[in-house]
């Protein structure tokens, strides 16, 4: 282990934020810090070098790669939710879903990659994309792992991986049209799907459904956390931990 045994987290965190700004701050790379964590921007064309540097300087040895997604900063910052003013109670808070308009399409998307490491560090690495060509250089080469983490993200956003060796579509049906987790995506989906007793097979039609809903999340309306004293006194029955109201929002 490089690091001193007695190290704290804060000081490892510090020691890696000097070392990469070190290293890689020349390169045009950007370090972010938020709740603990780093977060290292690197422009496209500069990914592998970084990568592979991270794996193998002694100073990173980020040998392990956790993770490669997808993000859509389309619409980013903006609500569907009305947050002020409304009940804390009930299903009406969403409002209508505005069209979506890219703040900057020149970094519309962006492939993340969470890394760890044996000297029990860990970092963020993020990489914008234009809205346009959203491609950026594969890391299979350098983390096998990525192979299908970096098709799942091609296949949810649309995010080409180029030099990946088999980059096709990984969860979505055969014939899929579209990047589901693309903002402008349709929640209520392109296409729907049911069983044709006469051509005993299953069909694809259009949606029945074209209005656009927000996608609202249940509500536990007798849950006893929200209870008035005055409430939670005439339901004595449910004032226990994991009461019969909680229990039936949950089956609900």
């Amino acid at each position: 282990m490089s690091e001193q045994p007695h190290s704290t987290m804060r000081e490892r965190v510090e020691r890696l934020a000097e070392n990469l700004q070190e290293q890689f701050g020349p390169l045009g790379c950007e370090l972010l810090r938020g709740h603990g964590e780093l977060t290292l921007v690197v422009p496209p064309g500069r990914l592998l070098k970084v990568a592979k540097s991270l794996r193998d300087q002694e100073a990173f040895c980020f040998a392990e790669l956790i993770d490669v997604c997808g993000v859509d900063y389309a619409t980013y910052g903006e609500t569907e939710w009305q947050a002020r003013g409304a009940a804390n109670s009930g299903f009406g808070r969403g409002v209508e879903r505005p069209q979506v308009v890219p703040r900057d399409p020149s970094h519309r998307f962006a492939a993340v990659y969470l890394l760890s490491v044996s000297n029990n560090q860990r970092l963020r690495l993020r990489v914008f994309v234009d809205e346009q060509e959203p491609i950026v250089p594969s890391v299979v080469t350098i983390w096998n792992c990525a192979n299908w983490f970096e098709r799942e993200a091609f296949d949810l956003f649309g995010i080409l991986f180029d030099g990946h060796p088999d980059l096709r579509r990984i969860l979505t049906d055969y014939g899929f049209i579209g990047h589901p987790f693309r903002k402008e995506f349709p929640l209520i989906g392109q296409v729907e799907m049911r069983y044709d007793p006469e051509q005993r097979r299953v069909v694809y039609e259009p949606v029945s459904s074209v209005q656009p809903r927000t996608l609202v999340p249940r509500v536990a309306r007798d849950d006893n956390r929200y209870l008035q004293p005055r409430d939670a006194a005439e339901t004595p029955g449910e004032t226990e931990a994991g009461g019969a109201g909680e229990r039936g929002a949950n089956d609900a």
